[in-house]
Formats: structure tokens, C-alpha cells, sequence
């Protein structure tokens, strides 16, 4: 009742006390899962009415797709970890971000690696077990592929040798997982936190706990965004009160995975958008920087990866990429 009554009292403000304003629908791709949860929060809690918007969720079942749609112009805003593709069309002067999101980060249990049952009575007890393996992404160029490769990375393994496999969605990874056609899947816990508890996959780690990293952003497009300023600023305002709750709600004072005493409100708030219950997402929860800001250095480090890949030309300008007027670097 109170966020509702701060959401009446600041819409008031906005269009005059009897006055009378259509509010402007906007439409948010992205993907179902627990570090959605800011997104959630303004809309239940009237953070997006505040601002004069009328927010529709969109869902997608993978990250590319949510880049596309932007493009098209099918959604206004996106949420999601970026991939090359979606590097490749900001490149070419079609989509900005605007503002930080998810995170990979030590103790939070946001993004993971799990093999399957069989792989892992072969021996594939650890990501230093992946040469030679059959590990799926969602598409290739996208998050969980470059996640595999911070692996690899990280444990010096050759990522020439392990066998990657593009499988167009995360239900697509867990189904196969589960059912050992591939040997592990990449992909966000909220996926495969149920089937890590009926004990259908078996867990290699979480990649914060090993090479945190920038893992999601929010965008738009350049066209909204040098001609939609207002409508911008507003949606970045209600995310970011999105965030303060969600923040406050699963950090602890050393900036460590902590329920606080707002936890269960916001678990049961988030339960309701993703479908789950709030003891199965509660070991979900990625951390998102409390002010939304966004590691410039990583994405820099992301567009040199798919570059050196091959899935990016060298005239991708991640500085360009960054929109300056919205985004805010972290310090």
C-alpha cells in the first residue's frame, strides 16, 4: 500500500492533481528469470506509473531474439546479456545501451555450468573437464558462449577443444542436458535450479565465483534514444528504483550475497512474474550494481573477444556502443 500511494502521489505530480494523461506504453524484452526482478519491481510497484509509462513485458527464451526485436521495433527497451549479434547491429549504428543490469559476481549464484548425469559418471566433475566435451550455448556468439570461454580461460583449456553446440534457447539447453545429449549447458540458475534439486543435472560452478564479468545491460534503440530522450530518462528513473529494492533486498553491507529484510517481500513479488517459488529463486539471484551503472571496461573486453572470434568487424567501436548520455560507468 505505501509503494502504491508514493506511485499515486508522484503521478500526480507529473500530470497536475485532477488532470487527466495518457500514459506512454513502452514494451521491455527479456527473458524470464530471477534478474528480471528490478524490472518486476517497478512494474508492481508503480515505479513505471510514476513516470507516466504504461510497461509491457515482453518474453523471450533467449537473448539474440530480444536484440532483433528492438531493431524491429517490436520492443522499445531490451534487458539481457548482450551477444555478437547484437554487438554487430549496435556497430552498425542500430542499438545503444543505456544502462548496467546483471552481474556475475562472487557468492551471487546468477549464471552456471551443468553437466549431465552420465557425462558426470564419465569423469566431468569440473569445467577444467571440458576438452573434448559437448557443451551447448543458446546461440553462438552469445552469453553462455562467451562464458564457456572465461572458463576455459580460467582453467587453461583450449577452447578449440571442446565441441560447442548452438541449441536456440534455454529450455532447449536444460531438455538436453537432462536428457544427456549434450555433456553440459550453459545458462542463468533460474533455469536449472529445479532440475539441480530432483537431481536430473549436477553442478560445475558458477561463473561469478570464478571470472566475474558484465553479464547483461539495458538497451534501446538509436532511434529512441536521440529521439526519445524524456521517454528514456523516465524508464531509466523506474528501473533504477527497480534496483534500489532489489539491491537492498539481496545484498548484504560487504556487498555479498545476503538475504536483508526486505528479501521475502521482493522474492514473492518476483515469484509471481517468473512462475517459481521464492525458496527456488532465492539461490538465483544475480547482483545488480545498486545504481544500475555498468562496467565499460568488461564490455570493451566482450566486443575484443567476439572480434578475435571472427564474429565482429574491427570497426565496432564499443565507445560508441556505450551511450554516455544515459549510461554511467562504474568508478
Amino acid at each position: 500500500m505505501k509503494h502504491f500511494l508514493q506511485a499515486v502521489a508522484m503521478a500526480a505530480m507529473l500530470f497536475g492533481v485532477g488532470g487527466i494523461a495518457k500514459a506512454e506504453t513502452i514494451k521491455i524484452g527479456t527473458i524470464k528469470v530471477s534478474g528480471a526482478g528490478p524490472l518486476y519491481i517497478a512494474q508492481d510497484r508503480g515505479y513505471f506509473a510514476a513516470e507516466g509509462l504504461t510497461a509491457d513485458m515482453v518474453y523471450f527464451e533467449a537473448s539474440q531474439p530480444i536484440a532483433i526485436a528492438n531493431v524491429s521495433g517490436d520492443v522499445d527497451f531490451g534487458a539481457t546479456p548482450p551477444t555478437a549479434a547484437f554487438y554487430a547491429l549496435a556497430g552498425q549504428g542500430i542499438l545503444r545501451v543505456i544502462s548496467g543490469y546483471i552481474r556475475d559476481a562472487p557468492s551471487f549464484q546468477a549464471n552456471g555450468g551443468v553437466v549431465s548425469n552420465a557425462a558426470y559418471d564419465k569423469g566431468f566433475h569440473s569445467f577444467a573437464d571440458m576438452g573434448g566435451r559437448l557443451v551447448s550455448v543458446t546461440q553462438v556468439g552469445s552469453a553462455p558462449h562467451y562464458a564457456w570461454a572465461l572458463m576455459a580461460e580460467h582453467f587453461g583449456v583450449d577452447l578449440k577443444t571442446v565441441r560447442v553446440t548452438a541449441l536456440q534457447s534455454n529450455p532447449n539447453q536444460l531438455s538436453a542436458v537432462i536428457g544427456g545429449q549434450v555433456d553440459a549447458a550453459m545458462m542463468p540458475s533460474t533455469f536449472f535450479t529445479p532440475a539441480l534439486e530432483a537431481k536430473q543435472v549436477h553442478l560445475l560452478g558458477f561463473v561469478g565465483d570464478i571470472a566475474p564479468w558484465q553479464l547483461g545491460a539495458v538497451f534501446t534503440s538509436k532511434k529512441i534514444a536521440d529521439e526519445k530522450g524524456d521517454t528514456v530518462k523516465r524508464f531509466i528513473r523506474a528501473y533504477v528504483r527497480g534496483v534500489h529494492d532489489y539491491h537492498d533486498a539481496f545484498t548484504g553491507p560487504d556487498g555479498k550475497r545476503q538475504d536483508m529484510a526486505t528479501a521475502p517481500e521482493i522474492l514473492a513479488i518476483i515469484s509471481k512474474y517468473v512462475g517459481q517459488s521464492p525458496e527456488q529463486l532465492k539461490r538465483a539471484m544475480p547482483f545488480i550494481d545498486r545504481e544500475g551503472r555498468l562496467d565499460f571496461k568488461d564490455v570493451l573486453h566482450q566486443i575484443a573477444w567476439y572480434r578475435s572470434q571472427g564474429m565482429l568487424k574491427d570497426d565496432v567501436d564499443g565507445n560508441v556502443i556505450l551511450d554516455k548520455r544515459y549510461a554511467v560507468p562504474l568508478p
